[in-house]
């Protein structure tokens, strides 16, 4: 009997544009409209599983962040009053945060249940700054955090990893599994750069010692500087953890053509970091991967990587 033909998920819904930033900011529905043009006049946009987001409940929400958090960000977004000096919102911000958050869950089940090998969702708000009580950096609720209890607490699996190639330290999403040794976290980042966290030398508290692994890296680090961080220092520490699931904070924000940072990243780039990742995941995990976007602002240089890591995801499934 032939096997089924594996596939990649894909999260999308209009609605994520209309968390209105304001004309000059970085983090623009803009981003999410290039990407999914790039996407569909690509040669594999048909070989897609098109996966309906739905809103996260509010309970959902609470495996990570506070009661008086949530109320805070709700509130904000009622009056539309900025969160912080680079964290506006609008009206229908809340409601899209949700969304956001429960896009990421539907990609889940899907790939719980087998209808799907892994999945990317091109999501917005972004979510990695936001710590349990604070929303921060262009994010209000963490979404890989969210789905990291998400699936500990409604699908019954035990350890989680979630490797975060932003080109900003993943704070929030550190803060959330500091003390907590059932998440591994890794991060590579460029440093000096805000959020200003991500030493080395934050490796995790009490018993979770050595489930955080931050790799700071300098300006103008290249390809071949991220792919030996990749293949000898994650590589192992990942295997040692041996998570039942990889989420990865898919930030592109280290392209070099990105006016956030000085990293040396192409398209392609970000193309071999995925399969490494994906190679890394068949060995632990039967290659349960999502991947949730964060950042990238430059929109040729965001569109053409999400193009390219999405491509890749869809031709590992094909080996």
């Amino acid at each position: 009997m032939e096997s089924p033909k594996k596939t990649t998920g894909f999260v999308y819904h209009e609605d994520y544009l209309e968390h209105d930033t304001g004309h000059e900011h970085v983090e623009r529905p803009d981003r999410l409209r290039a990407c999914l043009q790039a996407l569909s006049r690509s040669d594999f946009w048909d070989q897609l599983h098109h996966i309906e987001a739905t809103p996260a409940t509010l309970d959902q929400i609470y495996y990570v962040h506070d009661r008086a958090h949530v109320d805070r960000v709700k509130l904000h977004c009622q009056r539309a009053i900025p969160l912080d000096y680079d964290t506006p919102v609008s009206r229908e911000s809340f409601d899209v945060a949700l969304l956001a958050a429960g896009g990421v869950l539907r990609a889940i089940d899907q790939v719980i249940v087998g209808n799907v090998d892994n999945a990317f969702a091109l999501i917005r708000p972004p979510g990695h700054h936001a710590t349990p009580n604070r929303a921060m950096g262009f994010c209000l609720f963490n979404n890989v955090a969210i789905a990291a209890r998400y699936l500990q607490s409604e699908h019954g699996l035990d350890r989680i990893g979630i490797v975060d190639w932003d080109v900003h330290h993943g704070n929030g999403t550190q803060d959330t599994f500091y003390a907590d040794p059932s998440v591994f976290f890794f991060s590579i980042h460029q440093h000096p750069l805000y959020p200003g966290s991500g030493l080395a030398n934050e490796t995790g508290n009490k018993t979770a010692l050595g489930t955080t692994l931050n790799c700071p890296v300098p300006a103008h680090s290249s390809i071949n500087d991220y792919i030996r961080v990749f293949e000898e220092i994650l590589a192992p520490k990942l295997v040692e953890f041996n998570p039942d699931f990889i989420l990865i904070s898919s930030g592109f924000d280290a392209h070099r053509l990105d006016p956030l940072s000085t990293i040396d990243i192409t398209a392609e780039g970000f193309g071999d970091l995925t399969d490494i990742l994906l190679s890394i995941s068949d060995q632990i995990c039967g290659g349960n991967v999502i991947s949730i976007l964060e950042g990238g602002y430059d929109l040729f240089g965001l569109s053409e990587s999400v193009a390219e890591h999405v491509k890749r995801l869809i031709s590992h499934n094909a080996l």
